[in-house]
């Protein structure tokens, strides 16, 4: 059939309607080409630029690394091993030595742990209720003053916040007052400073640093100095 005017003869025109079609640059589904143009497609929305999320941190949390993620072995991010001190010498054995420690303390577990600490370092320590108490005993070393005063500051039969004031009052700076409380008690580690505490303490702490504590205020005042 001839072709009339306007009209071209045989299938290129078909063929070039279809090239026409297609994108421009076009090299096929398996070319680096075509794969890089469609993931520019996909990842340009709107005139806005998506691109795909970097999963890599999740790698980086579970294997661990110095900056504070987590390591794998039950440390919680960004907290370094605890560190134990080692427990210093025990203090020469000395029967005559009167009490310079003292402790206002009810709770079994830390009256156990007090006493055995106190045995392994050679300090005395004796366990009291009441102010009166207290100075019945100091009566009997002949008027010495403490050198350290423990208060188990949730002992609320002997009233810390109460008490403490009225011995920093009449031991002035002769002796050390110590508390120690639940890591949670903010306000109540904020009152005891304020009526007059020397140092507050967790229980955790106040336990790690007890063998320190205990040798320290339990030498005599000859050792004391030399230490």
């Amino acid at each position: 059939m001839n072709a009339g005017p306007g009209h071209s003869s045989g299938g290129g025109g078909r063929s070039r309607r279809r090239r026409g079609r297609r994108p421009p640059n076009h090299r096929g589904s398996g070319g680096a080409g075509g794969g890089q143009g469609r993931e520019r497609q996909n990842n340009n929305v709107g005139g806005i630029y998506t691109a795909p999320m970097d999963h890599s941190y999740r790698a980086a949390q579970g294997n661990g690394d110095n900056n504070g993620h987590r390591s794998g072995r039950g440390q919680r991010p960004g907290f370094a091993a605890t560190y134990h001190p080692a427990d210093p010498e025990p203090l020469p054995v000395r029967e005559d030595a009167n009490s310079r420690i003292f402790a206002f303390v009810d709770d079994l577990f830390f009256l156990a742990k007090i006493q055995e600490t106190a045995r392994k370092m050679n300090v005395k320590v004796e366990f009291v209720k009441t102010d009166k108490e207290l100075l019945d005993r100091m009566k009997q070393n002949g008027e010495e003053k403490p050198s350290l005063i423990i208060f188990d500051l949730n002992n609320v039969n002997a009233k810390p916040l109460t008490l403490i004031p009225k011995l920093k009052s009449k031991l002035k700076k002769g002796t050390s007052i110590i508390g120690f409380l639940s890591h949670v008690q903010g306000d109540l580690k904020q009152k005891a400073h304020e009526v007059g505490c020397d140092m507050v303490l967790p229980r955790s702490a106040f336990s790690q640093n007890l063998p320190q504590l205990l040798r320290r205020h339990g030498a005599a005042e000859d050792e004391a100095g030399v230490q």
